[in-house]
């Protein structure tokens, strides 16, 4: 009886054995690429006191062209 049960067992193991799904990890044949192309654009606002306005207005050699 032992025996018989056995041998059962170990025939439902190699059947269920075989229905093991299969995993493969491969490498792809062509490198990944991945696209960049990314636009910056920012803004920088600047609040100052009168007294700071009135002298960047008056002395426009501080700052140069893409400063205003």
């Amino acid at each position: 009886m032992k025996r018989q049960a056995a041998v059962v067992l170990a025939a439902a193991a190699f059947w269920l054995s075989g229905c093991t799904p299969r995993i493969e990890v491969a490498a792809p044949k062509e490198p990944v690429t991945i696209n960049m192309n990314v636009k910056i654009d920012h803004e920088i606002h600047i609040k100052a006191d009168k007294d700071v306005e009135t002298l960047l207005k008056n002395r426009s050699d501080l700052l140069d062209e893409e400063g205003q």
